[in-house]
């Protein structure tokens, strides 16, 4: 290529980026106060909901608990010293539900471990060669499973996790490319079925198998591959019989898992304008509606999929200015003046517009894909208060690694 038309091509670029940048900008403004949303110190790269709490892993260094009611942060949890990416709970006391350990991962490489009792840091462990993408805990069986921009999956027992930092069990290696986003159940026998899935758009079906012995491993058995994604799958859930996953191709798919598991007519995939980052299939939650919502772009859209064969889009709502990252259920708990129980369904979405915002059900199902509810006002519960804790300790994210996070979560 000449200078002339390297530069040409620069130039197209540069005046491309300047454009998006000024139509975000413009769209930040209209949409500053949809969704009442807390404003965070960078990008929520994921988020558990507990009760009426957010858990989140931020790009600003910390992972963070907020008040989903009031929108202010209870408590910031620092030790990593690069952007945080995934969060996962385990039982202090073992099978007990009480999830007092909190486990975070990042792009420094670590895995952390706290007592979110005394919130005191109990261990830090050098997990991967790359960034730590995403992490499941399988509490029955005591695993720990990461995978990594290094392309391995790697096992880890949380046995006596309160006395030692968890112990290296084993690994996979078979994947060519980053490992995105894994998911997994324990079985009635004790073996977990693990699913792994990365950015060429390759999903592997594993058995693990627990040996015995004085350092406990797991054995992995290659069960089944899946090819029906183009490009890299961004989300991947298991539940009741069905594989979801969401991809950089533009789909949502849902494969039966055990295959002829089902004899209803299979969901054809749920095309979308641009890729999919994120789903919520609200018929695997306490809801059990036959509902899925998905985040594209900026967009969350809501699908009716009571017939599977002939899923409808109900509503859409262009909810931020920037790609939609995550998508969870807040289903609020409240006591009423006569001590009754309140209940509320809301959605919760995350972005790279550094921004949680809270969106009621209701507002989702009642919009229009031709006229979507980002025309509208949604209501404000709050006024957006100011992150308690140290603010001056927290790391505001640069624009550099701003820039490199998108193009992270864009890479195939």
């Amino acid at each position: 290529m000449s200078e002339i038309t390297a530069d040409h091509s620069y130039l197209l670029r540069s005046a491309a980026e300047l454009e998006l940048t000024e139509a975000r900008r413009q769209k930040a403004d209209r949409t500053k106060s949809l969704g009442s949303p807390i404003q965070l110190t960078g990008n929520a790269i994921d988020i558990q909901i507990r009760g009426n709490y957010a858990w989140i892993a931020e790009s600003a260094h910390v992972a963070k608990k907020i008040d989903l009611e009031t929108g202010k942060t209870l408590q910031i949890y620092r030790g990593h010293h690069a952007p945080v990416t995934c969060l996962a709970f385990y039982d202090r006391n073992p099978n007990s539900g009480d999830e007092k350990l909190l486990i975070t991962g990042s792009w420094d490489k670590a895995r952390d471990n706290r007592l979110l009792q005394t919130k005191g840091l109990i261990s830090t462990t050098a997990a991967h060669d790359d960034f730590v993408k995403t992490l499941l805990v399988v509490p029955s069986v005591k695993l720990l499973v990461s995978s990594s921009s290094d392309k391995i999956v790697k096992f880890w027992d949380l046995t006596d996790v309160l006395e030692k930092p968890p112990q290296p069990a084993g690994s996979v290696s078979a994947h060519s490319r980053p490992v995105e986003c894994i998911a997994g159940i324990a079985n009635a026998d004790g073996t977990v079925t693990l699913f792994t899935a990365d950015t060429m758009g390759v999903l592997k079906v594993w058995k693990l198998e627990r040996e015995g012995g004085p350092r406990p491993r797991w054995r992995s058995t290659l069960l089944d591959n899946f090819n029906h994604h183009r490009t890299r799958i961004t989300e991947i859930i298991y539940d009741a019989g069905y594989i979801w996953t969401a991809s950089s191709d533009e789909t949502v798919q849902v494969v039966p898992y055990p295959p002829g598991s089902s004899d209803q007519k299979p969901t054809p995939p749920l095309t979308h304008p641009l890729p999919v980052r994120a789903i919520l299939p609200l018929a695997l939650s306490d809801l059990e509606e036959p509902y899925i919502v998905t985040g594209y772009g900026d967009v969350i859209r809501l699908y009716d999929v009571s017939t599977p064969s002939e899923p409808e889009v109900l509503g859409e709502i262009d909810a931020h200015w920037h790609d939609v990252t995550a998508l969870r259920l807040w289903i609020q708990r409240s006591r009423t003046g006569d001590g009754r129980t309140r209940i509320e369904l809301w959605i919760i979405s995350t972005s790279l517009d550094g921004t949680i915002r809270r969106w009621r059900f209701s507002e989702l199902h009642d919009s229009k894909p031709d006229n979507p509810a980002g025309q509208s006002k949604a209501t404000v519960i709050a006024p957006t208060p100011q992150p308690s804790g140290d603010v001056k300790d927290q790391v505001e994210i640069t624009e550099e690694e701003e820039r490199e996070l998108a193009e992270l979560m864009e890479e195939d």
